[in-house]
């Protein structure tokens, strides 16, 4: 709240959000943000909220996602972002579990999901809609809701502002954990308060720059970037109007610094390389040439070496109209975070004079852990640790930190947070690395399952394989996805079931050999996975199968002695397999 008032008292008739409605660009000032929210945090009140109940908040990218969560901190309350995906099941456990009193919700689409649980969520008193309207009882309009803070004084706001303290929870982030059960991150205000203003500070960022929000705010990667960290730079906020207007925001806007996730900077390449195809010969001669210059001018810059003279020219024919034609001309830093980026993606953009910085972190250190900056940066490393914080290998290879970023523990799960912070406060992240002399971090491996899809959804294989396990002809099902576009399944057959299924579906099937290569049996195993993905949201949805006609055993060393699917062991050992499901 404090970081706030800064902002408002610095820049009030500034804008600070920027948002099209009916195609025209709508303006909010930091004094109207200020009102906003405090407006929201009275209403959050009238309703008879407690200090500490948790608050839902599902929708795409808008200031009202903002009102609503920096509302409810002022109020005491705990904001808990919900993926714009996630299912109805999903909604209803993230809500239990903070017990929220008040759900946002978009639109009528999201609204419908609480709806359909809402009998199984006895704390839920009321949901507000951002857009649109309903007679519903219980639900509220926007305008309805903003009506209520009225019934609220300011000074009982401010008696709720004044009774919190730097290190009490400010905000739930829930992350998928190896078990497949979401675990709420625990974040306190000087988490996020410090993270922001030293991550964004990295950049030089001041109060003229403009940023594009469109990444998930449910993700704690995008709050930092265009919640926390404008406000406390006293930075402009401008929404896209959806991932696929992103392109015309990012020109409109032009922002001074741009966060993409790996698939985000794969779907402008793919496109990139589209349109150059396209090109008449000469200029294909000409691109080709400069991204010569620029890769190895890239590379130069690295090493801090001078690069070649033909880099301004090729800067000058090539890099400034294809930054110009992306929106990224007035750009001081590109980053790349959340999953595995792969070399050939960050070598493109290096090669047309657009190097990609890396950051690493997780949700349990509020987002960065390591940065790389445009002038320190080495190609397909994860960057340096953060000023103030610190950066560990442990003697298994294990990478840790420590820090005012690393989060209070995870919500009602003591025993989850004693085995992820040590009694010295480092926080083990579950992956493996090395440092180099310089001090870059290099991702190496992942101790843990969870599959980073090239979008950077969090996907924890257990639960899905659980679900798909419960097909009764499924014995053994591996869900492959890691820094893949979508998830895909190996599965194995229960020879004794096979019969049965294939009379019921008219397949000639007799084993599982057969039923590999039998399409009406792999039509009934399609419905089957259609009836589980029903159940899931579309991030974690199975896209592709694939039959693998012999069991898992632990002779032949797909499973451990227990029993356990040997993940490694199975992905080199169906390899071919595992690239047909994405070619």
């Amino acid at each position: 709240m404090d970081v706030l008032e800064r902002a408002v008292r610095s820049h009030g008739p500034r804008p600070a959000l920027r948002v099209k409605r009916n195609g025209a660009w709508k303006t909010f000032t930091w004094d109207e943000y200020r009102q906003q929210t405090r407006l929201v945090a009275r209403a959050l009140m009238s309703l008879g909220t407690k200090p500490g109940a948790g608050v839902g908040i599902i929708g795409y990218n808008c200031p009202e996602w903002f009102f609503a969560d920096i509302g409810a901190i002022c109020a005491g309350l705990v904001p808990a972002g919900i993926y714009t995906t996630s299912s109805p099941e999903q909604c209803e456990y993230i809500a239990g579990h903070c017990e929220a009193p008040v759900v946002f919700v978009e639109d009528q689409q999201q609204l419908d999901k609480f709806l359909s649980v809402r009998s199984n969520l006895p704390s839920l008193k009321a949901l507000v809609l951002m857009r649109g309207e309903s007679n519903t009882p219980g639900v509220y309009s926007w305008a309805r809701f903003l009506q209520l803070g009225l019934n609220t004084l300011e000074r009982d706001l401010d008696k709720r502002i004044a009774a919190q303290s730097a290190d009490m929870m400010a905000t739930l982030i829930y992350t998928s954990g190896t078990t497949g059960t979401p675990k709420g991150v625990m974040l306190s205000h000087d988490n996020l308060t410090w993270t922001a203003q030293t991550a964004i500070g990295l950049i030089s960022a001041n109060a003229t720059d403009h940023v594009v929000s469109y990444l998930p705010l449910s993700h704690i990667a995008e709050q930092v970037t265009s919640l926390h960290g404008p406000m406390a730079f006293g930075m402009c906020v401008s929404f896209a109007e959806s991932m696929e207007k992103l392109g015309d925001a990012m020109r409109d806007v032009r922002p001074h610094y741009f966060l993409a996730v790996p698939r985000v900077w794969e779907k402008i390449q793919e496109k990139m390389m589209a349109a150059g195809a396209q090109n008449p010969p000469l200029k294909k001669t000409i691109v080709a040439w400069a991204r010569r210059q620029g890769l190895a001018g890239g590379y130069a810059e690295q090493q801090h070496v001078w690069k070649s003279p033909m880099y301004a020219i090729a800067n000058a024919l090539v890099f400034k109209k294809v930054r110009k034609t992306l929106g990224l001309d007035r750009a001081r830093i590109l980053v790349t975070s959340a999953a595995p980026i792969s070399r050939d993606t960050l070598d493109f953009f290096l090669s047309l004079g657009l190097p990609i910085c890396e950051v690493y972190g997780m949700s349990e250190c509020t987002g960065p852990g390591t940065a790389s900056l445009p002038n320190r940066y080495h190609t397909g490393k994860a960057g340096v640790c953060l000023p103030d914080a610190e950066l560990m290998i442990a003697s298994d290879g294990e990478i840790c930190m420590r820090g005012r970023h690393v989060f209070m523990g995870y919500y009602k799960d003591a025993a989850a947070t004693g085995d992820t912070v040590d009694s010295e406060g480092w926080l083990h992240s579950g992956d493996i690395g090395t440092i180099d002399p310089q001090g870059f971090l290099q991702i190496t491996d992942r101790k843990k399952d969870l599959i980073i899809t090239a979008g950077g959804e969090n996907v924890a294989p257990a639960l899905l394989e659980g679900y798909l396990k419960g097909i009764p002809v499924v014995s053994q099902a591996v869900v492959i996805g890691d820094r893949q576009r979508y998830l895909s399944v190996l599965l194995t057959l229960n020879a004794e079931r096979i019969p049965v299924d294939a009379q019921a579906c008219g397949s000639g099937a007799c084993d599982p050999e057969t039923a590999s290569r039998d399409e009406k049996f792999l039509s009934f195993l399609q419905r089957q996975i259609d009836a589980v993905n029903a159940r899931l949201s579309r991030v974690q949805a199975i896209k592709k199968f694939k039959v693998i006609p012999k069991e898992f055993t632990i002779e032949s060393g797909e499973l451990t002695p227990t029993m356990k699917v040997k993940r490694k062991v199975v992905a080199e050992k169906y390899k071919s397999e595992i690239e047909d499901l994405y070619t």
